[in-house]
C-alpha cells in the first residue's frame, strides 16, 4: 500500500526531531500523525498502533518511502547531520531478599539528560540464556537510545534452576510475595527507587520460561507493572510441577493448579501482547491462545488481520478487550518457531525474519500507561 506525501511528510518531520529534539519529542509526533479513536459505540478507545516499521525507522535512522522501501536520509533529503550513535551505560548489580539473590543488570540509554523520568521495560530472559545474550537478540538496549527508556535484565542463576530457567512452574514461584516472583518484583523497585523512572510506564517481557514468568509478574503484581509482552510463553498458573510444565508445553491442560493451592488466572487487569510461532516445537502454540483467551469476550470489540512483516514472515494480529476494557494483541507468526521474532542473530534462540516483537512491545508498551 502506498503511503500518502502527508504521512511521508510527518514522518521527515519526526526523523527531524529526532536528530535535533531528541527520541520522545519524535515519538509524540509520530504518535499524532497515527492517532485515532474507536468508531462510536465502540468499548472504549483502541489507540493508534504504531507500526514496527515507523519504530525501526527511528531504530536504524531510516525512513519509509513512498515505494515502501526504506533507505537512509541523505544530506539533500535533511538539513540535520545524521549523528553517530551513542551508547548507554550496561552496569551489573546484586538483589537479595528472603527468596533469595539474584544478579541483574540495567542499562541507561544514551544522551539522557532529561529530568523527566523514563519508563522502565523489565527483561526476562529464556532457558540458557543469560542478560547479554538476551539484550544482543532482542536489540532491546538499542532501541532504549532511540526511544529514550531503561532496560533491567534479572538474570536466573544456575543454582536455582541447572538450564537457568526462572521456575515459572512451581507454586512457590507463582505467588505474590514469595518465591522468584518477589525476587523480579524487588529488583524492579530497586532499579526504580535507584534511577528516575516513570511510575505509570513500568513494563514486563520475556521469552519462553521468562515469557511464562512474566504471564505470572503481571498477574501476580498488577499495581507495578502497566503491560506485560510474552513471547513463545505460557499461561500462568498452567502448572504445578515439572511433568505438568512439560505437559502444558506441548499443548496439554496439565493437572488443575486450583487443587495444588495456586490459583487460576483470574480476569485481566492489565494489557498484555503475545507472540508465538505456530511451528514452535518447543512451546505449543495452543498456550499463546490460551494467554489471550481471558481477553476475549463475544460482545466487546475484536479484530483479525493478516500481514507480511515485509520480505520476512507472515502472521496474523488479533486485538481483543476484555469486558473491563483491559486490551491485549496476539501475534500468531506463519512458519516461526520457538524464537525471539525479529531478533538479531547475535543472540540466541532468534528469527531475524520478523516481525520485529522489540519494536512492536515498545509501541504496545508505551500506550499503555498504568492505570488504576
Amino acid at each position: 500500500m502506498k503511503m500518502n506525501d502527508a504521512f511521508l511528510a510527518s514522518m521527515r518531520e519526526a526523523m527531524h526531531l529526532l536528530q535535533t529534539a531528541g527520541p520522545m519529542e519524535a515519538t509524540a509526533a509520530i504518535q499524532r500523525t497515527l492517532g485515532h479513536h474507536s468508531p462510536a459505540g465502540g468499548m472504549g478507545e483502541f489507540r493508534a498502533p504504531m507500526p514496527a516499521q515507523v519504530v525501526e525507522s527511528l531504530l536504524t535512522n531510516q525512513m519509509p518511502h513512498s515505494d515502501d522501501a526504506e533507505r537512509p536520509i541523505t544530506v539533500d533529503e535533511s538539513s540535520a547531520p545524521r549523528p553517530a550513535r551513542a551508547m548507554g551505560h550496561f552496569s551489573q548489580h546484586t538483589f537479595a531478599n528472603h527468596a533469595g539473590q539474584r544478579s541483574y543488570k540495567v542499562y541507561m540509554p544514551a544522551g539522557n539528560v532529561s529530568a523527566e523520568p523514563l519508563p522502565l521495560v523489565v527483561m526476562l530472559h529464556g532457558c540458557t540464556q543469560d542478560a547479554d545474550d538476551f539484550a544482543r537478540g532482542t536489540r532491546m538496549n538499542a532501541l532504549a537510545d532511540e526511544l529514550g527508556f531503561i532496560v533491567t535484565y534479572p538474570i536466573q542463576s544456575s543454582a536455582a534452576n541447572p538450564s537457568k530457567c526462572w521456575n515459572w512452574f512451581r507454586p512457590g514461584d507463582q505467588k505474590t510475595g514469595h518465591g522468584e516472583p518477589s525476587i523480579i518484583a524487588g529488583i524492579t523497585r530497586e532499579v526504580m527507587g535507584s534511577h528516575r523512572v516513570d511510575r505509570e510506564r513500568v513494563y514486563v517481557a520475556g521469552l519462553s520460561a521468562g515469557g511464562a514468568m512474566a504471564a505470572v509478574m503481571i498477574q501476580s503484581y498488577p499495581d507495578l507493572f502497566a503491560a506485560a509482552g510474552v513471547h513463545s510463553g505460557l499461561p500462568a498458573g498452567c502448572a504445578h510441577d515439572l511433568p505438568s510444565a512439560l505437559a502444558a508445553m506441548k499443548g496439554g491442560n496439565g493437572v488443575g493448579p486450583s487443587r495444588r493451592g495456586v490459583a487460576r488466572p483470574a480476569k485481566p487487569a492489565r494489557p498484555m501482547i503475545v507472540f508465538h510461532g505456530d511451528a514452535d516445537q518447543t512451546v505449543c502454540q495452543s498456550n499463546g491462545a490460551r494467554l489471550i483467551e481471558p481477553y476475549r469476550q463475544e460482545q466487546q470489540r475484536r479484530q483479525t488481520e493478516r500481514n507480511h512483516a515485509g520480505a520476512g514472515r507472515a502472521y496474523t494480529r488479533e486485538t481483543s478487550a476484555s469486558v473491563g476494557g483491559v486490551e491485549a494483541e496476539y501475534w500468531l507468526i506463519h512458519g516461526a518457531g520457538h524464537a525471539w521474532a525479529g531478533g538479531h542473530t547475535d543472540g540466541t534462540y532468534t528469527d531475524p525474519k520478523g516481525p520485529n516483537a522489540s519494536a512492536e512491545m515498545l509501541r504496545f508498551f508505551l500506550a499503555h500507561p498504568l492505570t488504576r
